[in-house]
């Protein structure tokens, strides 16, 4: 038998349509894991409290500010 392949899955090569997708989406994955990771991995570690907030200056009032 001539040119017959051995019995059981041969699955095709992917499209580079298909690997240039899978390395995009891939790199996105990273890219927000490591934002995540810069944002919210001092609290996951137990370096920061959840409660400190971000560091943005918000709910921080000057003397004489009058509140409204």
């Amino acid at each position: 038998m001539a040119g017959h392949s051995a019995p059981g899955f041969h699955p095709h090569l992917p499209g580079f349509k298909h690997q240039f997708l899978a390395k995009a989406l891939g790199a996105t994955m990273w890219f927000f894991i490591f934002y995540r990771a810069r944002e919210d991995g001092p609290k996951l570690l137990g370096l920061r409290h959840p409660w400190e907030g971000h560091g943005h200056g918000h709910g921080h009032h000057e003397e004489g500010e009058e509140h409204h």
